[in-house]
């Protein structure tokens, strides 16, 4: 499965990325599957690049997308990048280049994973030497043990979608097509696209912007939202007028 790494390369902008899945998806020979990469060990995680904000939209983004998702450990938490003192740069470039280490470098990406809030976030053993990176500084919250305590954390809420995914036809072997909103702001701060199979349909709304969105689609009827990224929405909307919240993403069966 070669990486398809638009998601990783494209400015986090609505527009950008609609046009790009729009393109990618319409050149797909019959029978093809695509495939869509939010992050890996040689670029800043999501959080970092895209903003704490928006990580969870950018998460249910690639996860309702048609094909199959690639994500990189620590993401379904939430982690960001992590500074790096000079004297613990592991990364050869970074190495070798120390003038550009704070661009080349791909340790900041690559800390330890993050367990729970023992000493070494339980990656290694308390007794053992300290891990070949350092941990981030909020470890004892961005970890496994403590988000799944938490029914709202961001791991509760990449699990609760993973979940709805997998029962999901549409979202796993559906068609994909995106949907034009009326010209307001929203139509640059949004994307939105359907998926659905015979059966199940899908609206897949998401705010790319720290304002709230009122959308206003060419849909008839209404929806309910079955989850939101703030996993504290399930009432019905008219698709013809709905608000989405700063940094909100929102699936709504049709």
């Amino acid at each position: 499965l070669p990486f398809n790494f638009q998601l990783i390369l494209l400015p986090w902008d609505a527009q950008a990325v609609r046009n790009a899945v729009d393109a990618y998806d319409a050149i797909l020979p019959a029978g093809a599957w695509p495939n869509w990469v939010l992050g890996n060990h040689d670029q800043h995680r999501v959080a970092t690049r895209v903003g704490s904000a928006q990580a969870r939209v950018a998460n249910m983004l690639l996860l309702t997308l048609r094909g199959a998702p690639t994500c990189y450990y620590g993401d379904e938490l939430g982690m960001e990048n992590v500074p790096i003192p000079p004297e613990m740069v592991k990364d050869p470039p970074a190495v070798n280049q120390p003038e550009v280490a704070h661009i080349v470098g791909r340790d900041p990406e690559r800390t330890p994973m993050q367990w729970d809030d023992s000493i070494h976030a339980g990656f290694a053993a308390a007794n053992s030497q300290n891990p070949w990176l350092p941990l981030a500084a909020n470890y004892r919250e961005v970890n496994v043990a403590h988000q799944s305590r938490h029914p709202t954390s961001f791991l509760s809420f990449f699990r609760t979608l993973t979940t709805f995914r997998q029962g999901s036809r549409a979202l796993t072997v559906g068609d994909y097509h995106s949907v034009a909103l009326q010209p307001t702001d929203a139509q640059t701060h949004c994307f939105v696209f359907e998926r659905w199979v015979e059966g199940e349909r899908l609206l897949i709304a998401l705010n790319f912007s720290g304002q709230s969105q009122r959308l206003s689609t060419p849909l008839d009827g209404a929806g309910r939202i079955v989850l939101s990224t703030e996993m504290d929405r399930s009432e019905v909307v008219q698709l013809a007028d709905f608000t989405l919240r700063a940094n909100e993403g929102c699936v709504i069966t049709l």
